[in-house]
């Protein structure tokens, strides 16, 4: 293999797959669909962790890059990682989850509102933290795969809390951890300048089966925009976090 050839990309297998210490298969547009069920995740808590961290390359401006262009080598020097703008720091991005029960319960489970939802109870969601600055430990809901008869469909989403579009300027990723098999990675990686919400991915009950789809589909509005692409027909009000 010659020396540049390391540097184009390989055509994407059926899944892009982690290796076995990482153990992890990523959905992509071409391959959206998983089946937990076949993963062997019939029963315990499904985890999901939203984790994001500001791009790097746009903390230097676009006028690096050029430059990385005309001097291919410097592809190989680090990154010097400046400290960040109030601005860049004051991005808060939220975890949220849309649910219809099979008695024709809805309803959602977010930060906004404080509706953190119930594990052992219905919707069998429950939100566990808030992380405002971007955290490595990120934000995560559970929800119990034990109750799984009682779930008809799941709707994930990310939305920006502070009203500032920043999902171009985060890189934002979703990370499914079923209690057993491997772990499913769903990273936003589209630029949305304008952008305020994403539907993340969706877990659908087919007969019992529960499968995952990928979405990563951006909004320019709330939750609200969320519901009618999705058919969920809840009512909106204006929602307020507690002071942290």
């Amino acid at each position: 293999m010659g020396f540049w050839d390391g540097l184009r990309p390989r055509r994407a297998a059926q899944f892009d797959a982690g290796t076995s210490a990482t153990s992890s298969i990523v959905l992509t547009r071409r391959n959206a669909t998983i089946s937990l069920d076949k993963q062997g995740a019939l029963s315990g808590n499904l985890r999901v962790n939203l984790s994001w961290r500001m791009r790097t390359s746009d903390i230097g401006g676009r006028a690096r890059q050029g430059g990385r262009l005309l001097r291919p080598l410097k592809l190989f020097q680090p990154d010097v990682v400046q400290a960040h703008t109030q601005g860049m720091v004051n991005v808060d991005l939220d975890l949220g989850c849309m649910y219809e029960l099979t008695d024709g319960t809805k309803g959602v489970v977010q930060p906004l509102g404080n509706l953190i939802g119930d594990l052992n109870g219905p919707p069998y969601i429950r939100l566990s933290g808030d992380d405002r600055f971007g955290a490595p430990s990120g934000e995560t809901v559970y929800v119990n795969l034990d109750q799984r008869e009682a779930i008809k469909r799941l709707l994930f989403f990310v939305y920006i809390y502070d009203q500032t579009p920043a999902f171009d300027r985060t890189h934002a990723k979703i990370t499914l951890y079923p209690g057993n098999g491997p772990r499913i990675e769903i990273e936003l990686d589209e630029r949305a300048p304008q952008a305020r919400s994403c539907a993340v991915f969706t877990v659908e009950n087919v007969k019992g089966e529960m499968v995952v789809r990928r979405e990563v589909k951006f909004v320019y509005g709330f939750q609200s925009e969320l519901d009618r692409m999705y058919g969920f027909g809840m009512q909106w009000g204006r929602g307020y976090k507690t002071r942290a």
